[in-house]
């Protein structure tokens, strides 16, 4: 048997949803429990990315592509020029769990080392296959995501869904905690390329591939935790400010939201990605809510307003920007979802300031949008 095979084994799994729905299929990776929020994705491929992304902490992910596990998974000792691995958006996987419709134990690929399910057995992360995936994002849909519990049995072991369904609903929220403090780095990390310009980046459960694309610009980039004060990040003498993606509320992270408020009266130039982008619109005198079932997929259309020019965008959120609290504030729409009108990029009026709710480092997805870190480094050219 090869490296990338191995023996199928058939351990129970249930998902049960807190308004007491159950589904019952097969489990693969880790045994055990586990609880979150469930939300779906809509990608054809990159679950490696997918789970590895900081921005799925806390939550259950489900999904659709009928398919999983086919490619296998890549060596985390691939490694770009910067010494970031190649393959992954984080340095483990960040999701409590993960649901598929039907799990692939025999991948094919040539950079496949190892299946999906050693993967997340190695990372004490269950996953259940072999349920009606299309079925639970359409309640997903309708009625919102939702919490909910997930448990692989050993084998033999059938589930007790009486007490699970019980459980299903004392489940706590994990958007009432602050999750960032659990995907931020614990103190500065330093990206060297000998370079004029220095970016500092707020990490706040940052991507890989957006240190890789801020670094392909030809900047240095320090990347330091989401709750360091202005005055902290001014030590470094940056050209610019990045704030990352991340998980949650954005709410939870005034610290963070004072920070950036100060970034911005001082005229540093400012960037903002996903949870960024609502962090710079809190700072400014904006709002956010909670999406019904937010925006997870590789092809979310956004139209520029100023250009009239739509791209195909990857996303990976739960909450947005109120589109109404903008208009006492210094920013002006700049982007917008052409499915919902939600708020998919602001700009501000008087500042050096731009952010996305999109992810323009893809990863997976469309690459369409890559340019807005080339605007970013002409606002720092320019300031």
């Amino acid at each position: 048997m090869s490296k990338n095979e191995s023996i199928k084994t058939e351990k129970k799994a249930v998902l049960v949803l807190e308004d007491g729905s159950c589904f019952i299929g097969t489990g693969f990776g880790a045994k055990g429990k586990i609880h979150g929020e469930i939300v779906f994705n809509t990608g054809m491929v990159g679950y490696p990315e997918a789970l590895t992304d900081p921005s799925y902490h806390g939550q259950i992910l489900v999904l659709t592509y009928p398919l999983i596990g086919n490619y296998g998974v890549p060596s985390w000792n691939v490694l770009d020029r910067w010494k970031i691995p190649k393959f992954f958006e984080s340095e483990n996987i960040k999701v409590n769990g993960f649901v598929v419709h039907e799990y692939c134990d025999r991948p094919h690929h040539w950079q496949s080392t190892q299946t999906l399910g050693n993967w997340l057995e190695s990372e004490n992360i269950p996953g259940l296959q072999g349920i009606d995936t299309r079925l639970l994002t359409k309640k997903l849909r309708v009625h919102g995501v939702m919490l909910g519990v997930l448990e692989v049995f050993e084998e033999g072991v059938e589930p007790n869904l009486d007490s699970l369904i019980k459980e299903a609903t004392r489940v706590p929220d994990p958007n009432d905690l602050d999750l960032v403090a659990e995907v931020t780095c614990k103190e500065p990390i330093f990206y060297d390329n000998e370079a004029r310009k220095r970016v500092v980046v707020i990490d706040c459960g940052v991507k890989h591939n957006v240190l890789r694309e801020l670094l392909a610009c030809g900047v240095d980039v320090v990347r330091v935790p989401y709750n360091f004060f202005a005055d902290e990040i001014m030590e470094y003498k940056p050209s610019g400010v990045l704030i990352t993606n991340g998980p949650g509320d954005p709410k939870k992270v005034p610290d963070t939201i004072a920070t950036v408020n100060n970034l911005i009266e001082d005229n540093v130039p400012v960037m903002g990605i996903c949870f960024g982008n609502q962090i710079v619109s809190l700072a400014c005198g904006g709002d956010t809510y909670k999406l019904k079932y937010g925006h997870r997929s590789h092809n979310q259309p956004c139209v520029d307003l100023f250009t009239g020019r739509c791209y195909i965008t990857n996303q990976n959120h739960g909450y947005a920007v109120n589109l109404d609290s903008l208009k006492d504030t210094d920013l002006e729409l700049w982007f917008q979802n052409v499915n919902d009108k939600t708020v998919e990029g602001v700009r501000h009026k008087k500042r050096n300031v731009l952010s996305v709710q999109f992810h323009p480092e893809h990863a997976a997805g469309p690459v369409d949008t890559k340019y807005i870190f080339d605007l970013f480094l002409n606002m720092l050219e320019s300031a």
